[in-house]
């Protein structure tokens, strides 16, 4: 967060399961919609917080079945942990918050007293969440009774049920609700509070993102019947949350254009790349829009025609040099004459390409460094370089390719030099 120098211009925090990702989308197409939006026109100044009833085990384990992006925000284990950045850094003032009249081993010996409660694997068990399942059936009568067990033993407790399927029992200050309004309380402590801020949500622990004051909320089309419910009985006059037409992550996208948050054109939404232009310089947009159009090229979903690589020899530097992560220097020209023999080599194939974390800096007037993290899946394998990319500006000319430079990303579980082209 530190790279914000004044408030962000959208906060979006997104639940992931049904949410962000949608589990029914083999191609993870909504997700990539979303992914080439926020790097393309949101990255540089807003924030992108998931938050997930996932213990952090479980999110890194959907991490690399998933093209997420990497996240300024995670929080986990339904509002119970809050962390910050790649490294994830803990939040230590909101475990301190979780710690009032809270005792892990009263609310598991209370809990066991319930044969209908079963728990959930060891990952899902938390310093501030315990995690059961429940039949349907039972949910409603259980809580009850649980809460007035928890009241009789003088712990102040949140019982969620969510999904049909799982119960948490978290501290009455925790969930993702309190979770939001924390940050938010902290983010403009700091002079950072968003401009606007949209909560997405498909489940019964997403209804509290929505009670929020000032804060827009869409519940995706593939919102479960518990929430839909609570909506119908919480908010259904509130115009700042709507229910929407597509599913998980598409839904995300229909409700920035709803509430006018920005734009909401995601570039895989065009299909001719000589007309996907901006109206300003956007370096972050040029990188964006060329991995895309690589992966569209190698899958053959694009002509092999003269008049695309021309447009890209024309935007790179006569001189121009990329540096493989083998370390052999190319000359830009030459490599994008090399990609005429991978035309189509992916086609029919499951290959896909996204650009993570793409951040520009302005280091002198007309010249840009864009970092990113470049990440294709191949099948079931999936490798990422960290790019570094140097731009200028000339008149007439808008943004030219000077100088390339990719290394295997730490990440990447296949390092492989001979295969990777760019």
């Amino acid at each position: 967060m530190e790279r914000l120098t004044s408030p962000p211009r959208l906060m979006i925090v997104s639940d992931l399961d049904h949410t962000m990702v949608d589990h029914h989308d083999p191609e993870n197409l909504s997700l990539l919609r979303f992914n080439s939006l926020w790097e393309n026109a949101y990255r540089h100044d807003s924030l992108l917080v998931f938050s997930t009833g996932r213990s952090p085990t479980l999110y890194k384990e959907l991490r690399k079945e998933k093209p997420l992006l990497t996240p300024d925000i995670t929080i986990m284990s339904v509002g119970t942990e809050i962390t910050y950045g790649t490294s994830m850094v803990p939040d230590h003032g909101w475990v301190e918050t979780l710690n009032n009249k809270w005792d892990l081993g009263v609310v598991k010996e209370e809990a066991s007293k319930f044969p209908e409660l079963k728990l959930q694997a060891e990952t899902e068990q938390r310093p501030h969440k315990v995690s059961f399942y429940v039949d349907k059936s039972k949910a409603q009568e259980v809580t009850k009774e649980l809460s007035q067990r928890f009241l009789k033993r003088g712990l102040d407790v949140k019982i969620i049920y969510s999904g049909g399927m799982d119960l948490d029992i978290l501290p009455q200050g925790a969930g993702k609700g309190q979770a939001l309004a924390y940050l938010l309380k902290k983010l403009k402590t700091e002079g950072k509070l968003p401009v606007n801020t949209l909560a997405c949500g498909d489940s019964g622990n997403d209804a509290e993102l929505f009670s929020i004051p000032d804060v827009y909320g869409v519940m995706v089309s593939n919102a479960q019947e518990e929430l839909l419910k609570w909506h119908a009985e919480n908010a259904k006059d509130n115009p700042k949350v709507i229910h929407a037409k597509e599913r998980c992550a598409g839904g995300i996208i229909q409700a920035i254009g709803h509430f006018k948050l920005g734009p909401n054109l995601s570039p895989r939404d065009v299909s001719d790349f000589l007309e996907c232009k901006v109206e300003n310089v956007n370096p972050g947009h040029e990188v964006v829009k060329f991995f895309l159009f690589y992966e569209r090229w190698r899958r053959g979903e694009v002509e092999n025609s003269e008049a695309y690589t021309a447009s890209l020899k024309a935007s790179s530097h006569p001189s121009g040099v990329f540096i493989h992560p083998s370390g052999t220097e190319k000359s830009l020209r030459d490599t994008i004459d090399e990609l005429r023999k991978y035309h189509g080599d992916k086609q029919g194939k499951k290959f896909q390409v996204w650009a993570d974390q793409v951040l520009a800096t302005d280091t002198t007037p007309g010249t840009w460094i864009v970092k990113l993290d470049k990440w294709e899946q191949d099948g079931e394998e999936r490798r990422g370089c960290t790019t570094t990319v140097k731009f200028t500006a000339k008149e007439g000319e808008g943004l030219v390719w000077e100088h390339v430079q990719q290394t295997w990303s730490e990440e990447s579980k296949v390092k492989d030099d001979s295969s990777w082209i760019i």
